[in-house]
């Protein structure tokens, strides 16, 4: 049997196929300030202002392409049960070959029905215009876990890292909660990796093997730890 590695992926893993992300700009994503355009709030006040600003995400996505950290995270299949749990909404993980991601976020590519959060489409690089409803008659909205929200998948990430024989931290910076929580639910001396380029305020406990990278560069150091090479 295959040991399971659990990967929780951030905003760096994609920054290198060049998405931009919030906290690149001090709080900026793509010129709006983030919490009118990725929070509940702001969705009230303004949804059409929100609806652009996605519908101008996906089409940045699709052109963008997952980048050679993604496809060795895919690669790692080959001699890992490798699960992704990412706070990313894009499909970078899909494209670059890996089968099983759990987006704690939300997808870019579906939309969801205001009134009721089970009804969910996939509408691919598509937009969703004001005024286009679901099936039940209310506003579709993005398939965002947005600011103000509840974040359902977060359990079912908490098990996968308590399952976890090794696991690792790529592109995330540990300050958006709950998902930098999952750290704490890693068992007692579980072998681990933190990538990122940059310093990260969360103690760590000493498993943890730190390399100060980009999500690609690091990434392909992890992989041949693991292998032992």
């Amino acid at each position: 049997m295959k040991k399971k590695l659990v990967v929780l992926t951030g905003a760096g893993m994609s920054a290198e196929s060049g998405l931009k992300t919030f906290r690149d700009s001090n709080g900026l994503w793509e010129e709006h300030d983030v919490m009118d355009v990725a929070s509940i709030d702001g969705w009230h006040r303004n949804p059409e202002l929100v609806l652009d600003f996605y519908n101008q995400r996906r089409r940045q996505l699709a052109s963008a392409q997952p980048n050679e950290g993604h496809r060795i995270l895919a690669e790692l299949e080959e001699d890992f049960d490798v699960r992704i749990v990412t706070q990313n909404v894009d499909d970078l993980h899909e494209r670059g070959g890996s089968t099983k991601v759990l987006h704690l976020h939300g997808e870019l590519t579906k939309a969801r029905s205001v009134r009721d959060e089970t009804r969910v489409y996939d509408i691919g690089y598509g937009e969703i215009a004001f005024g286009q409803t679901g099936e039940d008659g209310s506003q579709l909205r993005p398939h965002i876990v947005w600011f103000g929200e509840a974040v359902p998948l977060i359990m079912e990430a908490e098990r996968l890292v308590r399952e976890a024989d090794e696991f690792a931290v790529i592109g995330s910076s540990l300050v958006v909660y709950p998902a930098a929580g999952l750290v704490t639910s890693l068992r007692p001396g579980t072998r681990a990796f933190l990538i990122d380029p940059s310093e990260v305020d969360m103690h760590l406990p000493p498993n943890f093997t730190i390399i100060r990278d980009t999500a690609t560069k690091g990434t392909r150091k992890m992989r041949d730890i693991l292998r032992g090479m």
